[in-house]
């Protein structure tokens, strides 16, 4: 099994190229989560209105979000499951009226569909966000390739059916790393440069290699590639606390600080205030 993950073209990961315009990673983003469903795990129902949506994509960017992430469909256990056609519909024209108000943020969009992006893209997208790393749309990465995009991989199981289910058996870091690996090449054989890597927490592991998986962060990927670390309000906090999604603020940014210091470059959440503060004490501001 080949565990060495390929390197980038450029080995300095410090800038994203979106649209041309150079962003940089040399001091950790804040990535806000945008949900405009009824039934994301958390905050389902709040923002799917075009008003809600934008009065909370102000206050994430006001708080010190440098990134928007719009997800249409969620991907929690038993969810709703939406077409493209579904989600484009729920997007409607929010990418272009949050680039209008705010240029210079960043949006992402959170899908597992080719013709999404393609229609993000002619929003104005920055970013593809995309959990499956391409095994559900088999024209994803052609797609993002003909943006030009970073894109976004996540570690997942091989099908939206098993998603969450527990099927790693073996070391939780070497089975990310070979997924990585294989994956890299494959995003790279389509001429597509620029690539964060997600672990993928919440998805298909253990309480437990959820847990290895903080304390091997520096491990993942080896360093090579800018890494996106999504634990806002997660089970594998809460549940062995017993306590609510909304009420692990203290804990999830102890873990923030501590992958901080462990390299992460991006931080999906749903709170940005509490989060950015933990980045400037990181940063030491």
């Amino acid at each position: 099994m080949n565990t060495e993950i390929p390197k980038p073209q450029s080995s300095n990961f410090s800038t994203l190229n979106c649209h041309g315009h150079l962003v940089a990673l040399s001091e950790p983003k804040v990535m806000g989560i945008l949900n405009i469903t009824p039934d994301s795990f958390s905050d389902g129902g709040k923002f799917n209105t075009e008003k809600a949506a934008l009065l909370h994509a102000e206050k994430m960017i006001t708080d010190g979000a440098s990134i928007i992430d719009l997800g249409a469909q969620s991907t929690r256990p038993n969810a709703e499951f939406l077409s493209s056609k579904e989600e484009i519909s729920r997007i409607g024209n929010l990418i272009s009226i949050i680039k209008k108000e705010f240029p210079h943020i960043l949006i992402s969009l959170d899908t597992f569909y080719s013709e999404t992006v393609k229609f993000g893209f002619d929003e104005g997208l920055d970013l593809v966000n995309d959990i499956s790393g391409g095994m559900f749309d088999d024209k994803m990465f052609e797609k993002v390739a003909e943006t030009g995009l970073p894109y976004i991989l996540m570690h997942i199981n091989p099908t939206y059916e098993s998603m969450h289910e527990k099927l790693i058996h073996d070391d939780i870091i070497l089975h990310i790393n070979c997924y990585f690996s294989e994956k890299i090449q494959k995003l790279r054989s389509f001429g597509i440069k620029d690539i964060i890597l997600d672990p993928g927490f919440g998805f298909g592991k253990t309480v437990e290699q959820q847990h290895q998986m903080i304390d091997e962060t520096e491990m993942i990927g080896f360093g090579e590639y800018p890494l996106l670390i999504g634990i806002s309000r997660k089970s594998f906090i809460y549940k062995p606390l017993g306590k609510s999604p909304l009420d692990i603020q203290e804990e999830t940014q102890k873990i923030h600080l501590k992958i901080l210091q462990k390299g992460a470059k991006i931080l999906r959440v749903h709170d940005v205030l509490a989060t950015k503060k933990t980045i400037d004490l990181f940063l030491k501001k």
